[in-house]
């Protein structure tokens, strides 16, 4: 169980007051202060409303208050739509008048730079020492459409419709822009709730709070930055594996940002949005890239039940739509159901000769609204069905109102998760109406509907997830990784460790190491390679040269102590000329690892997020190909399965071209040795595996290569 927030209990208070003060109220039209007001009182409040302004005597005929504590009353939350330079001052009324809760939505913080980031600090000091949950500020505000609460404060243009999705915005300007889009989509929100700079409370506060609200089905968020990402994680895991709740995030700044001179592959590939990436996935939270997609998922979540299984059944009037939703299916990685015998007769009776009783079953152009019925009703009824799609498109003898209105009849009884898609605009636009209201999610394009149920497909295979937890390894030296770590820091603020100095280290956590020697002299190596009796690669140690191969410093298939010599002199004259001056510890001598997958694996470490863990085919391609993924450490046992599975090259090592799947069990325990390394020593700041030799199934792998960069921990 993660560390919930003190926060959260405290929110009942901003979410379900019985009394609020708008301090700034105004009774202006066009103003924050006028629109906050006239949206509390419009909405009709369960509870008084206090207008606090110096300068009215009342505001839509309500009687105004000089200041807060002037107010005869007790007051339990109170907006603040004063100029920032006088923030301070109210909410020290506040905290005398025992207010239990503010929102403010005045800007002028941190966001204009550093002087308003020290008042926003000194705003976030002052109301946690008084115990006083704040939202923003910055912000649009907050809304609850709970009809025993119906509060609407914050500064939108409407009050939305009862619904049970909660959506939590970092920016006040895009809710907006939501509340107008979700009206035309006809959605409606349990909570809607801006919070700006979150000085106080922050998203995982909210969602530690919605996670027990019983209004709340689905969960909906847009967010600039995440304030602790292990505590995100660990609430967010909470409240799916518990509840089940749906989430979803639509994450900007995906492009890269923050680059800094690194030396290893995972390092120049992690960006933030790596990060990111893997936190939302851990957590069990879905991450959408536009508003439109949020949307569309939220809808299926919203209104329909989940998927028991992916094969999906597809109802078409036309055969070219049908088949790009197959093809659709196919590539979000949904199966198409296979319809049973009695299905198909069942069909034959109720279609044309001419319509194909086969998924996608094609009811023929001319099908009216008996006809669709008919077809629904037959195939979402198939055991071999977990979810459909019906797509209508209008041509002269549709009937699209008709059509929309006998679906929900249709569904009756059925637990089975239903999209349409009635493709146009004008045409279909009062059967699109009809089905929005019966809560049916309709899409313009069928493969809207088909990545929505794909979506849907997924959330339910992530909450069946088994080995949900983090492997404990038994043989594992760590006293003994830690003195090495200390030596080789000794006197040193940061160490790049070449192949041999790794070797120690990750000994210590068991990963496959081959046989090998360091050579000091040509005698060593010839030494070495005549002992070893079979095929050497012979590599240059040094922190000077980075990329070993690059350098001429690798050579491979050395055979005999001759084939040595001749090697070591050569790759000393390779490096002098490459990276003149280099300081050479010595020449490694390695067995050659036995012919199998050259993948990669890797660890670096984020400023706020700590160690992440990197995956994806190895070789000198990995930064050009970047088929890599991604998972915050320490991991889960299936985090890492689905890691590696998760790279769109993974059929290389599953078997490819007559070659024997390889041993995906041996990367998998080689990840969670590494991950546990990374974790238990912060002075590793990078880490490369490069390349992982990965024989066939059963047979282990071999570490062909490996760096770290070490750094003193402050």
């Amino acid at each position: 169980m993660s560390e919930h927030s003190v926060v959260a209990p405290k929110l009942d208070a901003v979410f379900c007051p019985k009394s609020i003060a708008v301090v700034g109220a105004s009774s202006r039209p066009g103003t924050v202060g006028n629109d906050i007001f006239r949206n509390l009182l419009f909405a009709e409040f369960n509870g008084p409303v206090y207008p606090v302004n110096p300068k009215s005597k009342s505001i839509l005929g309500v009687r105004t208050y000089p200041k807060l504590t002037d107010i005869p009353d007790d007051v339990d939350m109170a907006v603040l739509i004063v100029p920032s330079s006088g923030v301070m001052n109210v909410v020290d009324q506040a905290i005398a008048k025992g207010v239990k809760a503010l929102v403010v939505i005045t800007a002028g913080f941190k966001e204009i730079g550093p002087e308003g980031a020290a008042l926003e600090a000194q705003l976030r000091d002052k109301v946690r020492a008084a115990g006083i949950p704040l939202i923003g500020p910055n912000c649009l505000g907050v809304i609850n459409t709970d009809p025993a609460v119906r509060m609407n404060a914050a500064f939108g243009r409407k009050m939305p419709s009862v619904g049970n999705l909660a959506f939590v915005s970092q920016s006040g300007a895009l809710c907006a822009s939501v509340l107008d889009y979700a009206e035309e989509r006809q959605i409606g929100f349990s909570k809607f709730i801006s919070f700006g700079n979150k000085a106080d409370v922050n998203e995982i506060d909210l969602l530690d709070y919605l996670a027990k609200d019983e209004k709340t089905k689905v969960i909906a968020m847009y967010l600039e930055d995440i304030t602790n990402g292990r505590r995100f994680m660990e609430t967010v895991r909470d409240i799916f594996w518990e509840t089940h709740k749906p989430m979803l995030c639509l994450k900007s700044g995906r492009s890269p940002e923050g680059a800094r001179a690194v030396s290893s592959h995972t390092g120049s590939l992690a960006g933030s949005d790596s990060v990111y990436d893997a936190l939302l996935v851990q957590s069990g939270v879905q991450r959408v890239d536009t508003i439109a997609e949020l949307f569309d998922y939220a809808t299926i979540y919203t209104a329909q039940p989940l998927p028991r299984g992916n094969r999906v059944a597809i109802i078409t009037n036309a055969g070219g739509p049908g088949i790009m939703a197959t093809d659709a299916a196919v590539r979000c990685g949904l199966k198409l159901a296979e319809l049973s015998e009695s299905t198909k007769e069942s069909l034959k009776k109720s279609l044309p000769p001419t319509a194909s009783t086969r998924n996608p079953v094609d009811v023929v152009g001319d099908a009216r609204a008996d006809r669709y019925e008919a077809a629904i009703r037959t195939v979402l009824s198939d055991k071999n069905v977990d979810m459909g799609v019906v797509i209508l498109t209008p041509q002269s003898t549709t009937e699209p109102t008709e059509t929309a209105a006998i679906i929900p009849e249709a569904i009756k009884g059925i637990d089975k998760p239903v999209v349409c898609s009635f493709m146009g605009a004008k045409d279909v636009a009062g059967g699109v109406k009809l089905l929005r209201e019966a809560a049916i999610p309709s899409y313009p394009l069928p493969e809207d509907g088909i990545k929505s149920l794909a979506a849907a497909s997924w959330l339910v295979a992530l909450q069946d997830l088994p080995r949900r937890q983090t492997p404990e390894f038994k043989n594992l030296e760590v006293d003994r990784a830690k003195k090495i770590v200390a030596d080789l820091l000794n006197n040193h603020t940061e160490r790049y460790l070449t192949q041999a100095d790794c070797r120690p280290l990750l000994s210590c956590y068991g990963l496959p190491l081959l046989k090998s020697a360091i050579a000091k002299n040509v005698e060593e190596a010839v030494k070495a390679a005549e002992s070893f009796g079979a095929p050497v690669v012979m590599k240059v140690m040094s922190a000077d040269v980075v990329h070993k191969y690059d350098a001429g410093g690798v050579i491979l298939n050395v055979h005999g102590g001759e084939e040595a010599r001749a090697a070591y002199n050569k790759i000393l004259a390779n490096v002098e000329k490459a990276v003149p001056g280099a300081k050479i510890e010595g020449i490694l001598v390695e067995e050659m690892a036995r012919k199998g997958v050259e993948v990669i694996l890797g660890a670096s470490r984020d400023e706020r997020f700590g160690p992440l863990m990197m995956f994806g085919l190895g070789g000198t391609l990995v930064e050009v190909l970047k088929d890599v993924s991604f998972r915050l450490a320490p991991m889960w046992q299936t985090s890492a399965e689905r890691m590696v599975r998760q790279i769109r090259s993974f059929k290389v090592l599953d078997g490819f071209r007559g070659n024997p799947p390889s041993d995906v069990p041996a990367i998998v325990d080689t990840l969670l040795r590494l991950s546990a390394m990374v974790c238990n020593h912060p002075e590793i700041s990078e880490c490369d595996i490069n390349p992982l030799i990965v024989h066939a199934n059963g047979e282990g792998c071999s570490v062909a290569d490996s760096r770290i960069m070490l750094r003193k921990t402050k």
